[in-house]
Parts: structure tokens; C-alpha cells; sequence
């Protein structure tokens, strides 16, 4: 799976505030998956909090949402929804 390359749907990108995430689908190997990244990860990457610009900060954070979504999605790829934590970090 490191091999992979999440692929990332921009037009599913949907800020879900109550959750404090920003959601989204994308493909890896062909596959979609439905994925989750949570605000502490978009704050980790860009140093901002991301409360009213959270979708802002997923698009300057593309390529390393991207690299954390394959070592989610690797970590557990049997969620409904694989949600990238401050666990994935480096």
C-alpha cells in the first residue's frame, strides 16, 4: 500500500464543523474511499487554526493530506470512513 497514491476528489471536499473535520473521497488502486481529516492535522500542517478556513487549508495542504490518507487508509481499511488523526503525523 505505500506505493499508492491517494487520488483526492476535490469536488466532494465538505467542511463538517460539528465534527471538526474536513471530508472528502478519493482513490487509491482504483478504489474509493471515503475519508476524514480532522482540524488538529490541518492545524499540525499549517500552524493556523483552521476554524473558518478549514477547506482553505485542505487545498494548500493537498499533497501531504494525500501522503497521510494512504497511511490511514493502510493503518484501517475497513472504516467506513478512514479519518486522518495527529496519529498519522510523522
Amino acid at each position: 500500500m505505500a506505493e499508492d497514491r491517494l487520488d483526492i476528489d476535490l469536488k466532494t471536499l465538505k467542511d463538517n464543523s460539528d465534527l471538526r473535520q474536513v471530508e472528502f473521497e478519493g482513490e487509491v488502486s482504483e478504489e474509493r474511499y471515503q475519508f476524514a481529516v480532522q482540524y488538529d492535522v490541518l492545524e499540525a500542517l499549517s500552524t493556523v487554526a483552521p476554524e473558518s478556513d478549514a477547506v482553505a487549508i485542505f487545498r494548500q495542504h493537498l499533497d501531504e493530506i494525500a501522503d497521510l490518507g494512504v497511511v490511514a487508509l493502510a493503518r484501517d481499511p475497513d472504516q467506513e470512513i478512514v479519518v486522518i488523526s495527529e496519529n498519522d503525523l510523522d
